[in-house]
């Protein structure tokens, strides 16, 4: 299948605007033409704004500064900047008359604006070359490409790894199904740090330097890093970045854990804020706009706000006042867009978290877009970033033999997003509000809307939720979730994202199609024909706030402990363990929030949360406690609280 990339052409001077796509059109037709680039042309801004909205295939717009719009002082200019607002990764061109356009061009609109050409050079085939170029680079995978060639080059392998090239399993009759199942073409790509001509993850300079710079222009970064640890290694080696022992920062409690094992290795002093909670769904949200701002008012001190925008259910802040606010106190803002990494392609998701200002953006690009399990990329626009101090914290945290096949997809995920993942999310979204409406005509299972989804803490507060994760009320289908999930997995080989007590996940992406949504539907609508009786909707107990720091949660992990059991003899939770200090991170998934992190202080509350949550909640997970033919908890002894810092200071 070959690509079509359109040029659209913005002119009212409809003979000229005529010419130029004819001449376009010739072009393409006679000259080498790999992109499938093709010419249209529009006569005014609103059309040129409906064309880009509704044509996925656009991938070039040429503006001419003579365009002509009633009641529009600069209607190129402003057209250039809604365009950009709404696609940014397309490519601008301006056609001039003279070189005083340009100068106002650059002043008005410089950002938006990709080239120049002069109108009546009449050089339409010179054009098309240059547009060719342009979609040459946005079409690249450098890092791809030499991984390819590299391949193709079929050199003996006398390094690691040691299947070379899948020749140690290649024939087999033990292993060798297992060469049939992966590929050739895998395994001769999983190569290492051995072959020079593929550039290194940990000190870039060639085609992953040169990957990571395109990266970094899509996605509206300053610089961007690929990790082929996941979003949780990102997150650490930020905080590691930006936080010696004893510095302060803010964090939302209902951050990824990997936030609160970042809290952990860094050393910082945490200032734990607590989500709002759908008490009816058991369904966390972000932190009140308020908290946030009465929390930087308090700590002042603070070097670093982290947040999660959006969150697993699609809750996403309005995050440019709260940037705004961290940042006249001095607080440099990470925000974790693990599910977000898609919203810089559609203007229906964005503003992103980088377009809202955050310094540090950490996506899971495998989540939302092409790329490989544990594929994510690091975002920076920190004016103060330091690139030597983050390398080295990047190399502590980074394998010295990483997966070349994670790398080539970032790649390539990034070249899908930039060339038709607007058409692709476009479509995603149209797939959404249908699969809405089926689900809702079942009778049985209800689409949870964003007023649904709200606590009635975050009204108001400009709280946006993403279509594309859809949360599904099913109380009145008289299944479980756990029964639910079994019945779409075993019976209809369908497989969700996630579930809590009364809802499920659905998660749809740029590889979602009708089909999937039929067959989904379908699924749904047999399941409600059952008329199962309505089970009783289950809440949560709700989630202690938090209670105080004895000490640094650094400090009371790297301490031996004791463990004490959860619960007493009479099934009770222990009263021994009141006024207790916790060395580990305790987390009940779901919902997946600390109840505890290491150097805080249990109080009753707590326990009877945790112990009503292990008589209630059978297929409740519980990480952190240890087991030990019963639930423990692990606390400091009284010498080793004796002996660590006070956090006197922080309470």
């Amino acid at each position: 299948m070959n690509p079509v990339s359109r040029v659209l052409i913005v002119s009212s001077d409809a003979p000229w605007l005529a010419e130029v796509v004819a001449g376009l059109q010739q072009a393409a037709a006679s000259l080498d033409n790999p992109f499938g680039l093709c010419a249209d042309g529009v006569a005014g801004c609103r059309e040129a704004e409906r064309r880009v909205l509704a044509d996925g295939e656009v991938q070039i717009v040429l503006i001419d500064k003579g365009l002509r719009e009633h009641g529009e002082p600069q209607p190129a200019v402003a057209l250039a900047n809604r365009i950009n607002q709404l696609r940014p990764e397309l490519s601008l061109y301006i056609l001039l008359q003279d070189d005083d356009e340009k100068l106002l061009m650059e002043e008005l609109a410089s950002h938006a604006i990709d080239g120049y050409f002069y109108r009546d050079e009449h050089d339409v085939s010179g054009w098309f070359r240059i547009l060719s170029a342009e979609m040459g680079e946005k079409a690249a995978t450098p890092f791809y490409d030499r991984l390819k060639q590299y391949v193709a080059m079929a050199k003996d392998s006398w390094h690691t790894p040691g299947h070379s090239g899948g020749d140690s399993l290649k024939g087999s009759p033990w292993v060798g199904d297992f060469y049939d199942f992966v590929g050739e073409e895998m395994l001769r790509a999983d190569l290492s740090v051995s072959v020079p001509m593929l550039d290194s993850l940990l000190h870039p300079t060639g085609v992953i330097a040169e990957a990571q710079r395109l990266a970094a222009k899509a996605f509206g970064a300053r610089k961007t890093y690929f990790a082929t640890n996941g979003t949780s290694t990102s997150n650490k080696v930020i905080f590691q970045t930006l936080l010696a022992p004893g510095d302060k920062l803010l964090l939302d409690r209902n951050c990824h854990k990997s936030v609160h094992h970042g809290v952990i290795l860094s050393g910082a002093r945490p200032v734990y804020l607590d989500s709002s909670l759908n008490r009816h769904y058991g369904i966390f949200g972000p932190v009140p706009k308020q908290v946030i701002f009465d929390a930087i008012a308090a700590n002042l001190d603070a070097r670093v706000l982290i947040l999660t925008s959006c969150t697993y259910d699609g809750l996403r802040y309005d995050l440019a006042p709260i940037i705004a606010a961290a940042h006249t106190a001095g607080i440099k803002v990470i925000v974790d867009e693990a599910w977000y990494g898609h919203a810089r392609f559609h203007p229906a998701f964005r503003p992103t978290a980088l377009e809202a200002g955050a310094d540090y953006v950490t996506q899971s690009t495998h989540k939302v877009l092409s790329a490989f399990s544990q594929a994510s990329m690091i975002h920076v626009n920190d004016p103060g970033f330091d690139e030597h101090l983050f390398r080295e914290n990047f190399n502590m945290h980074t394998s010295t033999s990483p997966q070349y096949n994670l790398i080539a997809s970032l790649d390539v995920a990034r070249k899908q997003a930039v060339t038709e993942g607007y058409r692709l999310l476009d479509r995603a979204l149209r797939l959404a509000q249908e699969l809405r409406g089926k689900i809702g005509s079942t009778g049985a299972f209800r689409v949870l809307e964003l007023d649904d989804l709200l606590p009635d803490s975050m009204r108001g507060e400009g709280v946006q939720l993403d279509p594309t994760k859809i949360t599904v009320d099913i109380a009145q289908s008289g299944y479980s979730s756990d029964e639910l999930r079994h019945a779409l997995f075993e019976r209809f080989n369908i497989q969700i994202e996630k579930s809590t007590f009364n809802t499920i996940t659905l998660l749809l992406t740029l590889g979602t199609t009708r089909s999937k949504v039929s067959r989904l539907f379908d699924a749904l609508l047999r399941l409600a024909k059952e008329q199962r009786t309505p089970r009783q909707y289950h809440r949560l107990p709700e989630i202690p706030g938090f209670s105080r720091l004895a000490c640094l949660p650094r400090d009371a992990f790297y301490e031996s402990g004791e463990r004490l059991p959860l619960l007493d003899d009479d099934g009770l939770p222990n009263a021994a363990l009141c006024g207790r200090v916790c060395c580990d991170q305790i987390v009940p998934y779901p919902p997946g929030i600390p109840v505890l992190v290491p150097g805080q202080v249990i109080e009753a509350p707590i326990l009877a949360y945790l112990a009503r949550l292990l008589k209630t909640q059978k297929s409740i997970e519980m990480h952190g406690l240890a087991e030990e033919g019963e639930y423990c908890v692990r606390v400091l002894r009284a010498d080793e609280l004796a002996a660590v810092p006070s956090a006197a200071w922080f309470n």
